[in-house]
């Protein structure tokens, strides 16, 4: 079963084994309940969409306050495999543009601090959230095509690990992103490695979906622990924002967050 859908507002999706976590906030927005006027209606959380500022000001407020954390943290997304792991000092380094923080280059961030939420943006990839309940870290991954074949969701639990996470204890939900009927790679044999090609789905297609679980499981994350929307941004972005089906467009938000000690 997939993540049931909040009523309140802006609208999100709401995963069942995160919500089993006392005190953690977790949603992925959908594009609905924002300001911003098309191609990026309504719920643009991306300045470098060609958005305009204050709508996506706006959009970012409401999507804090819903969170009800004290600091909202981003970071610049270059489909790299780098992680930021936000601490106190790692904080006060963090460059304010209202009403989030945002970090240095990185597709990975993690914390342990409480009222510190973790946003990533997306339009066809995929937000990967993590919890271990006991270390109390939490984790928001970007992975695109790219992510998948650098494995930067092995790489992230595997640093992780070091800092305390047990993969055993370790909670995951996929957002919706890029499904296997529409993950289209006409020129797979040059652009990804033979070793995913057991992914294929079609002739030229890929299951980025079924290789972020055998991922996860690899990292040492267990299947029942693991919760994907299995929603394809493509073929609902009505609901999502969708590169791939729209070209210019918004970014929806993840978010992860300890809104109580």
């Amino acid at each position: 079963m997939g993540p049931d859908i909040s009523s309140a507002s802006p609208p999100r999706l709401i995963f069942r084994n995160l919500s089993r976590v006392p005190g953690l906030f977790h949603a992925v927005f959908t594009r609905r309940g924002g300001v911003s006027a098309p191609p990026f209606d309504s719920l643009n959380a991306a300045w470098d969409s060609g958005d305009l500022e204050e709508a996506v000001r706006e959009n970012l407020s409401r999507i804090k306050s819903c969170a009800a954390v004290k600091r909202l943290v981003s970071s610049v997304q270059v489909h790299g495999d780098e992680l930021n792991f936000i601490d106190e000092k790692a904080l006060e380094k963090l460059k304010a543009r209202f009403p989030i923080l945002v970090g240095p280059p990185a597709d990975a961030l993690a914390t342990k601090l409480s009222s510190v939420g973790l946003l990533i943006k997306t339009a066809d990839c995929q937000s990967i959230l993590l919890v271990d309940p006991d270390s109390r870290i939490i984790a928001n991954i970007h992975s695109g095509w790219r992510g998948s074949i650098g494995n930067i969701v092995g790489k992230t639990v595997r640093s992780l690990e070091r800092l305390g996470l047990n993969p055993a204890r370790t909670l995951a939900a996929v957002s919706p992103s890029l499904g296997p009927c529409c993950a289209e790679f006409v020129n797979f044999k040059r652009e990804i490695p033979e070793e995913f090609w057991p992914f294929r789905s079609g002739p030229v297609h890929f299951d980025f979906w079924a290789l972020t679980r055998a991922q996860l499981a690899a990292a040492g994350i267990g299947e029942q622990n693991i919760e994907c929307a299995a929603r394809c941004t493509v073929c609902e972005k009505s609901e999502f924002f969708s590169y791939r089906g729209e070209g210019k467009t918004g970014r929806m938000a993840s978010v992860i967050g300890w809104n109580q000690p």
